[in-house]
């Protein structure tokens, strides 16, 4: 089994305000074998002396969209499925590319674009898919505009719809199951209103108590979880009560609910970054009128969130939940919540935080022996600056994912 050592290495451990220098890392195969304050032996391994660069783990996105190739969503249902699946292709190499090795998609992603990555046919991220999010009719996932007369579900073989509509205890069930016989990783819903979605307010709440409590019944029948879109502290609130595990957005919430959240053990996952750039590129890309005007709402609340989940003690993921064009922004979200928490609180939502997430702590989102290789390599100190992790990559020496490098810039 081949081999590759780094050598003379920074080593960023995720929690730490400092690097730690001097370390050795010795990758095998696609696993880490050995992390070591002294030098290591490996006589067949290729060696990379990082002169003291900074090793870290691969970053990990908890909320994309990778098949939202347009800003409207119901403009990107009507895309042709090939059309998808090809602008797919460079929203993903691109991803990887900026040192996000691990992604959750957080609905429209699927197993078969999970497996053409991991498979090797698609470079880009490994993706853990929700598949189609679950909305109630008029909710955040029902893309039809008022006007529309069409069937509510145009759900079968639509590679660009993000969301299914399913409303009822037996249909909700029935969803669930199907999207977990598909190769969904995590159940997606839709708890409260939201900025793309045409015909609802933000601050309604989605789906009966009943239904939202099957939901997660079927995901934990079957050992996983269920992710909520939810803005408000009373849509968080009917989330959490009923067992869902993971609060997306939650820019509108109060202290009070963020106690709640922390004594239950759900995680936030804040996506600042797409209400800045929807605020400043939403209208030009094609984003509908009555989603621009939403978008204030929840853009001016959302730093205030980051201080509230902090201070009850909620654990925070990294997201960015960017559409169309605005996807190469993902790494913009470091810089605006850098404006609130220190550096290393933010790089521990993008990779130790996240993991758990997933459900996949130990294995991702640290430098340790067993991990997956996933390893970035900077000339610099991102806990110094953050700005070392925002762009297109640029100051990324190398992306390893699984022990390949996907960017080598090393000597």
């Amino acid at each position: 089994m081949s081999q590759i050592l780094f050598s003379n290495c920074s080593l960023l451990v995720p929690g730490d305000a400092e690097l730690h220098p001097g370390h050795h890392v010795l990758i095998e195969g696609e696993r880490i074998r050995e992390v070591s304050p002294r030098p290591i032996t490996a006589p067949h391994a290729t060696v990379f002396d990082l002169g003291g660069k900074t090793l870290m783990p691969g970053l990990i996105d908890c909320h994309v969209h990778v098949v939202a190739i347009m800003l409207d969503l119901s403009a990107n249902v009507a895309l042709p499925n090939a059309a998808v699946a090809y602008q797919a292709i460079p929203i993903l190499r691109s991803m990887l590319a900026r040192g996000f090795t691990s992604v959750r998609d957080a609905g429209g992603a699927d197993y078969s674009l999970a497996q053409a990555v991991e498979r090797g046919w698609i470079e880009g991220p490994r993706i853990f898919p929700s598949g189609k999010a679950l909305s109630q009719t008029g909710g955040h996932g029902d893309t039809r505009r008022r006007s529309d007369e069409m069937d509510p579900c145009p759900c079968a073989g639509r590679i660009g719809l993000l969301s299914r509509v399913e409303d009822g205890i037996d249909g909700v069930r029935r969803a669930v199951r199907e999207e977990l016989q598909k190769g969904a990783t995590q159940i997606k819903i839709m708890a409260s209103g939201g900025v793309a979605s045409p015909t609802d307010r933000i601050d309604s709440t989605q789906y009966a108590l009943d239904e939202i409590a099957a939901i997660v019944a079927e995901a934990a029948a079957q050992n996983t979880y269920v992710m909520a879109h939810a803005y408000t502290s009373r849509a968080i609130r009917r989330a959490v009560e009923c067992g869902v595990r993971s609060i997306e957005h939650g820019n509108l919430i109060d202290q009070e609910t963020a106690a709640a959240m922390g004594r239950s053990g759900a995680y936030a996952v804040p996506t600042l970054i797409t209400y800045d750039m929807l605020a400043e590129h939403g209208e030009r890309l094609g984003l509908p009128a009555a989603s621009v005007a939403k978008i204030e709402e929840v853009r001016e609340a959302g730093l205030r969130s980051l201080e509230i989940f902090k201070r009850a003690g909620v654990k925070m993921g990294y997201g960015s939940d960017l559409l169309g064009e605005l996807h190469r922004y993902q790494s913009a979200e470091f810089a605006l919540r850098a404006r609130v928490l220190p550096a290393h609180e933010v790089i521990v939502s993008a990779t130790t935080t996240a993991a758990e997430i997933l459900r996949m702590d130990g294995r991702l989102g640290v430098i340790a022996p067993e991990a997956t290789a996933d390893v970035l390599v900077i000339d610099g100190d991102p806990l110094r600056d953050l700005s070392l992790l925002g762009g297109q990559g640029e100051h990324l020496d190398a992306v390893m994912k699984a022990g390949a490098f996907a960017k080598n810039r090393l000597t």
